[in-house]
């Protein structure tokens, strides 16, 4: 098995390895998954995740053909990387692709300079809570997200021993000693204020978004703070899309966690 950075001729694997292993793993629709996948995958949202620096992008070969992928970008103040995305096609699990996956996530984020990894994962997914913890991670946050409209715990894992990378947390959890070093002030048009949160952050095409809340304890959420013009993003799609109405940064529509076998 080969494991290189994914390019823009890759999309229509990717995709297919996608959309069969969410098939596998959730009771949606077929049509509710297509939609899902063209929407994440689609032929632009490729080119942007290739080019993006701070993207890390990686897909595993099999005989020539792309069996999985990872989507991982680095956050915050650049010591932190979100692996958001690994999937493996079903004919391929049970094989140690997606650890391969993981590892060489890992390795390239360390290059960057990352000393943190973060691993995001539905909490009511119990194979991708139980991956995460069977490769040293420990659950350390958990926050809520929407898909199709509806509002899921999604569980969130820092490496406890990891390889080259520091054992720590994110300084400054919700409401505790530290949050002011995360937040980032924000005026909005009608003279209030607004805190961007540095550790909450959605990718997005050109840079990542941090999570907009109207008060400093971060119950209230407000919206999205572009972190490429710094200007604050509301409105929402229905498949969970946003775009800075400045510079066009694109968030990608909230994610079905993927299947980690």
């Amino acid at each position: 098995m080969d494991v290189r950075r994914a390019e823009v001729d890759d999309g229509e694997p990717i995709r297919e390895v996608a959309r069969q292993s969410m098939y596998a793993s959730y009771s949606m629709s077929p049509d509710t998954i297509d939609a899902a996948v063209e929407q994440w995958y689609g032929e632009d949202e490729i080119d942007a995740a290739v080019a993006v620096e701070g993207r890390q992008f990686l897909v595993a070969e099999r005989d020539g053909s792309i069996v999985g992928f990872a989507d991982a970008v680095v956050v915050g103040d650049d010591e932190t990387g979100d692996l958001h995305w690994l999937h493996v096609h079903p004919d391929y699990r049970g094989e140690g692709i997606a650890r391969t996956l993981l590892d060489e996530t890992r390795d390239a984020l360390e290059e960057r300079g990352v000393d943190v990894l973060r691993g995001m994962v539905l909490a009511d997914n119990s194979e991708g809570n139980a991956f995460y913890r069977h490769h040293g991670f420990e659950t350390v946050d958990e926050r809520e997200i929407e898909i199709d409209g509806q509002r899921h715990v999604e569980n969130i894992y820092v490496e406890s021993v990891p390889s080259g990378l520091t054992a720590t947390v994110p300084a400054g959890g919700r409401g505790e000693e530290g949050t002011d070093e995360r937040l980032i002030e924000v005026a909005t048009d009608d003279d209030g204020t607004v805190y961007a949160d540095r550790e909450d952050t959605e990718t997005g095409t050109m840079a990542p978004f941090l999570v907009a809340y109207s008060d400093r304890e971060l119950e209230d959420r407000f919206g999205y703070y572009c972190g490429n013009c710094e200007s604050l993003a509301t409105a929402m799609n229905s498949m969970g899309r946003i775009e800075c109405g400045e510079c066009g940064n694109a968030r990608k529509p909230s994610r079905w966690d993927a299947s980690y076998l």
